[in-house]
């Protein structure tokens, strides 16, 4: 009794250590090897595998499979019906076989295939929100020992940590490619704002994290100057709606300039994700000097991401409205940055521009 409580205490520990992953292990087929793994080791089984539904839902395919003979089952596919593991996913019922010879579901033809002898196997449905995802089963127990209900209850509390986590990797991408998607409508609808803006957007953000790259900003730095580089003119935008301008106490007096970085800030504010964004984009326009605005902040006062998207800003200027192209506008925008350092523009941003320009000389053609 007392190994019995103790293998309980075991499987226990392993269960919480896996469901505790879930939040820290953002790599999929790491945890999802990491469970298969663990299926074999706590049932005492040869092998073990974790089959995924294809996008079809017609077919499986093995995304793990452990044991010596699990690289050849990678490979291979079962349709949905078909086999022991076919007719799990199809019924979404556990199956217990004990001598797989002798169930008329077993397919022999991937033993065949793969070189391994499947004696004996369990395998249970992995379900996230209501919807078949894919099938756990292990195979052979090592001591030739049959499989039990408590196995059972094993192999399904490991299903369910695999169900939840590939739940979880399903949403963030939905998650992630929702928010790409209103960031692709928000650079639209910037470029349309005011003339000459075609992919303004793309350029400023691609040429500001071109530059942060070369001065060594940290990740969360470089995603704060993207999002601002994509979205410093959004104000644009707002502009054009007189409810807004109200709403938000914006002078009509105001330069429309000024009227933008504000409208932008305002418009962006209380949006988690893009609050690093903020002071980069309210102090794109001050100059290094002093002389710009709203704050006439100078030097190291002016945020760094500020520094770099004002001379990305001067820039790109020369693209939309100075009708150069090529290598003119790449010599002429050297010849600016030149001109500006110390004034405008932060002479180390300048230095780093320089040099992603003469590095880089299609730096323009994204």
């Amino acid at each position: 009794m007392g190994d019995l409580n103790t293998r309980k205490d075991i499987r226990a520990f392993e269960l919480l250590s896996l469901a505790g992953s879930l939040s820290s292990i953002l790599d999929l087929d790491y945890l999802l090897q990491r469970i298969g793994d663990t299926a074999e080791e706590m049932l005492d089984c040869e092998a073990s595998s974790i089959m995924l539904l294809d996008p079809t839902k017609k077919s499986l395919y093995f995304k793990v499979a452990t044991g010596n003979k699990g690289s050849a089952l990678k490979t291979m596919t079962i349709n949905i019906g078909q086999g022991i593991a076919g007719w799990v996913a199809q019924e979404k019922q556990v199956v217990m076989v004990n001598d797989a010879k002798q169930d008329p579901r077993f397919a022999a033809q991937y033993d065949k295939a793969s070189g391994f002898i499947t004696r004996q196997l369990l395998a249970v449905p992995m379900t996230a929100r209501g919807e078949m995802v894919g099938v756990v089963e292990v195979l052979n127990r090592k001591n030739d020992r049959p499989f039990t209900d408590d196995d059972v209850t094993v192999l399904k509390s490991l299903a369910d940590v695999a169900s939840v986590a590939i739940a979880n990797t399903r949403l963030i991408q939905e998650q992630k490619n929702f928010f790409s998607h209103v960031l692709e409508i928000m650079s639209a609808a910037i470029e349309v704002s005011q003339p000459n803006m075609d992919m303004h957007p793309t350029h400023s953000a691609y040429l500001a994290c071109a530059v942060g790259k070369r001065l060594g900003l940290n990740d969360p730095q470089y995603r704060f100057l993207y999002y601002a580089g994509l979205l410093h003119d959004i104000g644009y935008v707002g502009m054009k709606n007189r409810r807004l301008m109200r709403e938000f106490g914006l002078l009509p007096t105001l330069p429309p300039d000024e009227q933008h970085v504000q409208m932008s800030v305002k418009m962006l504010d209380g949006i988690s994700i893009f609050q690093g964004a903020l002071p980069i984009i309210r102090h794109h326009h001050e100059n290094f000097d002093g002389s710009g605005f709203p704050d006439k902040l100078t030097g190291q006062q002016i945020p760094l991401g500020a520094r770099i998207l004002r001379l990305v800003e001067a820039m790109e200027d020369l693209r939309m409205t100075g009708g150069f192209t090529g290598d003119a506008l790449r010599q002429r925008a050297i010849r600016e940055a030149k001109f500006g350092a110390g004034s405008r523009f932060d002479p180390e941003v300048v230095e780093a521009f320089i040099t992603l320009l003469t590095e880089e000389d299609r730096i323009w053609e994204i």
